[in-house]
């Protein structure tokens, strides 16, 4: 039943992407809750639907409209539901998403995501579809209010917008130039989490080693990771993504030096070929990508680094990707998040000739699928017998209630799943405790013997306090994004 006038009006986001993404969402959900909407319910229908959408591949479009579809026919029989699009895809269509779905009441940008109450109030006024897009940002997003997913764990936006021309990628044109904040307003915004029980940060940008390019500061990312480490009740920090051509040697001196730093890496190879990766104007090649992780093992011996494949890469041969397949086996990724080219329209690479056959493109792709999990999991049986440390966490397990586990990440970001023995009560998300690592497989680990050392911590009693409240939130985890269909 639509609410009234006189009730509280419910929201649902629902978001694809990447982290910058989860964390518009949050901002987006911070917004509304401030012009007085409400989270809907679990299993209720939400009066305002809003999609923050992605554009970096083509199944995005595909997703996006099938779910307009779907809703359609909701909305015909709730008059009073609205539904918003905004994210990458809004910024890049526009007005082509109404000209498809006209059902839809709100279209905005990347750079606006502060006009939506207000283009929600005036669309229920005036009875007429609102859209409104900038070309360049207008107000630094962690102004807004945020409402956050996650007691223990925050996301904090160093930048926003990329200066970089890579030929796969809509991201620039869509984001902008690269913004930095200061690193005074950063370091206050992490303080302030902590302060309300937040023990985990991830700093976010487009290419976040290139932080500082603004105010003239080369080495700003590695000042900033070092005053992290003296910002007291703050446990762990991370960040992504960082670029290999902007990657430095003072960033990894960084990391190694500040303990609260996590030996965790992520950062994007996209291919292994040195002749596709200038074709994709990818600043690098191989071995001096190869060379970094070399530097990283040598001061974090036990870092767990991640990356970015892109499979089929136009004109790319059998030969090209049989040298990305080389450095990943010399790489040792921990985890390696695998992609098909697409297309997308107004990048350079979409009328670039040699489009390799999509039968070629699926082949390649699950033989680099098969490497990356045989890599990940003869990594992963190194640690079986060894001791790690797991910061418990809301929503990474979705067996853990048949299992009866618990699950987390160690410091290095995998995941590990932990046996709770009978009788015992289970570590609450956001506590700390060290584990036994008894099972391992590609893209999990197991720990059996349940734990030592916990340490009931602030995040934990921030998350308690927040399960008594009569809305508690849907959790979202640091270690990937995810999304709510």
């Amino acid at each position: 039943m639509i609410a009234t006038t006189t009730d509280q009006r419910t929201y649902e986001v629902i978001t694809y992407g990447c982290q910058m993404n989860v964390h518009d969402s949050e901002r987006i959900s911070g917004l509304l809750e401030d012009a007085g909407y409400a989270r809907v319910a679990e299993g209720a229908e939400a009066d305002v639907v809003v999609f923050n959408t992605c554009a970096v591949r083509e199944n995005a479009d595909n997703r996006l409209y099938g779910n307009l579809g779907h809703l359609r026919p909701v909305k015909l029989g709730r008059p009073g539901m609205q539904i918003a699009v905004g994210g990458c895809m809004a910024q890049k269509d526009q007005d082509v998403i109404l000209s498809r779905a006209p059902w839809v009441d709100v279209v905005f940008g990347t750079h606006n995501i502060g006009s939506l109450p207000v283009l929600l109030e005036r669309a229920r006024v005036e009875q007429e579809s609102q859209i409104e897009i900038e070309e360049a940002l207008t107000r630094f997003p962690s102004t807004l209010p945020t409402r956050r997913d996650s007691a223990y764990s925050a996301w904090v936006s160093i930048s926003v917008g990329c200066n970089n021309t890579c030929t796969f990628c809509i991201v620039p044109s869509l984001r902008g130039k690269e913004q930095d904040r200061r690193p005074g307003d950063v370091l206050a915004e992490i303080e302030a989490l902590v302060a309300q029980g937040v023990q985990e940060v991830t700093l976010l940008g487009q290419n976040v080693n290139s932080y500082g390019v603004e105010f003239g500061d080369r080495l700003a990312f590695g000042k900033l990771l070092r005053a992290c480490g003296d910002i007291e009740g703050l446990e762990r920090v991370r960040f992504t993504s960082p670029h290999p051509a902007a990657f430095t040697d003072d960033v990894i001196a960084a990391m190694a030096e500040t303990p609260n730093v996590m030996p965790s890496l992520h950062m994007p190879l996209q291919s292994g070929s040195d002749r596709v990766l200038r074709e994709m104007r990818r600043s690098y090649r191989s071995r001096k990508f190869l060379g970094i992780l070399e530097r990283v093992r040598e001061a974090m011996p036990d870092a767990a680094i991640t990356t970015d494949i892109i499979v089929g890469f136009p004109g790319e041969t059998d030969d090209d990707f049989e040298e990305t397949m080389e450095v990943v086996r010399q790489a040792r990724f921990s985890a390696a998040f695998t992609f098909q080219y697409s297309i997308r329209p107004g990048t350079p690479a979409a009328t670039m000739a040699g489009q390799v056959p999509k039968q070629v493109v699926q082949q390649r792709y699950e033989r680099l699928v098969d490497l990356v999990g045989e890599v990940a999991w003869q990594e992963n049986q190194r640690l079986v017998g060894e001791t790690v440390e797991v910061l418990f966490a809301d929503g990474e397990g979705r067996k853990d209630s048949a299992t009866h586990r618990v699950s987390g990440r160690a410091r290095d970001n995998r995941l590990v799943h932990v046996g709770v023995p009978e009788g015992v009560e289970a570590p609450r998300p956001g506590d700390i405790a060290d584990v036994r690592i008894t099972y391992a497989a590609p893209h999990h680990l197991n720990a059996d013997d349940g734990w030592t050392g916990l340490r009931r911590t602030r995040g934990g009693d921030a998350w308690a306090a927040r399960q008594a409240s009569s809305t508690p939130p849907r959790g979202v985890a640091l270690g990937l994004p995810v999304r709510r269909a």
